[in-house]
């Protein structure tokens, strides 16, 4: 057996999600919770603070940021400009309605008489989607005398956990004579988890009509609150006047996400679907998308915005100077630290190994705050120690997943958890002469509650994140604030790697002698 010191000194790159950094400590489920390790090496080792949102990650002012843009930006080394501005400017300027794939879906539905079925996320959050795209363009398929239906998928995630009433409100103002044929809570719509059980409640309720009925969008909301449940978890409902979907009809997802977007559209898409049963399956004239959301997907619907190509990424990078990397996460953010970390590159890079832990099984992650951080954390030693990659990207997944449920205990619970397992990581880079960088996508977990309303608060945030630098090189004396973008030059920097001219973030690491 080879000697540690024949083996190659890894670069660990910990992604804590959501693990954002806020001063105060009311309702901050980082400062509040027992993290010895982050407490210790903040103190010891380089610390500094990277900017998430807005226009540091390819975000309009003030947007938040999320895992999908956060870890784009990370992979990419560079900002990247996001769907959410990219489409408001096509908006702006004229060429959305005049899009190639849309053109050719009014095209087909004026051939098939059939009607237009919306389907997307109804809030401003600007995560997964926005409610003003998906009216703008109800309204040119409505001018266009195409019949339109919007399916209405319901936030409460990121955005307030009661806020879907006022939604509804504006945009149904925005979009007179527009019918909303259901309302979905995206607990069941925008599952990315294999829980199909979920996403054929949703399935079923815009195909079939069966679930839930209310006679308006309004009375839908009003008669969950009345059962003490939130717009994430609103039982699919079905508005009187619907009639289900039909053949010759169209499905247009109107989110920009593509995480939670592709199990619900396998659903309707795929000839060979096995997730449930499928009591009835339309058959559409057109599907069409906002964005391409896989590349299975993108060969069976158009794709109204292109994915623009990210050239030279940092898992290229490396992989091209012949070092071996991992990717390891548990299953709600493996594509995460995958396809978005490389740019929207479906396929391993050579010289790339993948771990795909699966999340548990449980309604709520308040109700596991562990999730699977302890066999992620058991599995990622392993491959440090085994000598067998020079770099390793590892998501922690709890403190945004618990801090979405808004319960402060189980996100302090979370972050616990999280920084003890940090320890074994620690340990083991150490222990193969190895640097570890420990940094989050955005933040969380740090802001529980909404101080003007003084609910859970359940959202991003738009605070910082910390990223630290254990074990670096002799000579460095500190690392620099910056944004997401700064992390693959830094990466490159450890390894020793030229930074391509591609990448217009900055190395981090400052030296004796800069």
């Amino acid at each position: 057996m080879s000697s540690v010191q024949n083996k190659p000194k890894p670069v660990v790159l910990c992604i804590l999600d959501g693990w954002g950094f806020r001063k105060e400590d009311d309702h901050n489920a980082i400062n509040l919770a027992k993290t010895p390790l982050i407490d210790r090496l903040s103190k010891e080792v380089p610390l500094g603070y990277l900017a998430t949102c807005g226009l540091d990650v390819g975000l309009p002012t003030g947007q938040m940021g999320n895992s999908e843009v956060g870890h784009m930006n990370i992979g990419a080394g560079r900002v990247v400009m996001q769907s959410l501005p990219r489409i408001d400017t096509a908006i702006q300027d004229g060429s959305f309605a005049q899009n190639p794939a849309l053109l050719e879906t009014m095209a087909k539905l004026k051939t098939s008489g059939g009607t237009a079925h919306l389907l997307g996320v109804i809030s401003n959050g600007g995560v997964h989607g926005h409610q003003d795209q998906t009216s703008y363009l109800a309204n040119i398929l409505k001018a266009a005398g195409i019949p339109v239906i919007v399916h209405a998928m319901l936030d409460g995630r990121d955005t307030a956990p009661q806020s879907a009433a006022e939604f509804l409100t504006a945009f149904r103002a925005t979009t007179p004579g527009v019918q909303i044929g259901t309302v979905l809570g995206r607990y069941y719509a925008m599952d990315r988890d294999n829980r199909w059980e979920r996403v054929q409640k949703a399935y079923d309720a815009i195909t079939q009509c069966k679930g839930e009925t209310a006679s308006s969008p309004d009375q839908a909301v009003a008669n969950s609150y009345a059962k003490k449940i939130w717009d994430e978890f609103v039982l699919p409902c079905v508005i009187d006047g619907y009639e289900g979907m039909k053949d010759g009809d169209a499905l247009l997802m109107t989110n920009f996400r593509a995480d939670r977007a592709r199990q619900i559209l396998h659903a309707f898409i795929d000839d060979d679907f096995s997730g449930f049963e499928r009591q009835v399956h339309p058959k559409c004239c057109s599907y069409l998308g906002m964005v391409s959301y896989s590349d299975a997907l993108a060969k069976k619907m158009g794709v109204m915005f292109a994915p623009r190509d990210l050239t030279k990424p940092l898992g290229e990078i490396v992989s091209k100077a012949g070092l071996r990397q991992l990717r390891i996460a548990e299953t709600e953010k493996y594509p995460h630290v995958t396809y978005f970390f490389n740019g929207g590159v479906e396929d391993p890079l050579p010289g790339e190994d993948r771990i795909l832990v699966p999340s548990p099984k449980v309604a709520t992650y308040d109700l596991q705050p562990s999730m699977s951080a302890p066999e992620v954390n058991e599995r990622l030693c392993a491959a440090i120690k085994s000598g067998n990659y020079e770099m390793l990207i590892c998501n922690f997944a709890n403190c945004d997943m618990v801090g979405h449920t808004g319960d402060l205990q189980a996100a302090i619970e979370a972050a616990e958890i999280v920084d003890s397992c940090l320890q074994d990581v620690y340990q083991a880079t150490l222990s193969m002469g190895g640097q570890l960088l420990i940094t989050a996508d955005h933040g969380n977990a740090e802001e529980m509650m909404d101080p003007i309303t003084g609910l859970p608060h359940t959202a991003h945030t738009l605070n910082p994140v910390p990223i630290l630098l254990v074990n670096g090189p002799d000579n460095v004396t500190k690392i620099a604030n910056g944004r997401l973008a700064d992390i693959a030059p830094t990466i490159l920097d450890l390894l020793n790697l030229d930074q391509p001219t591609d990448m217009d973030g900055q190395s981090l690491i400052r030296r004796d002698d800069d």
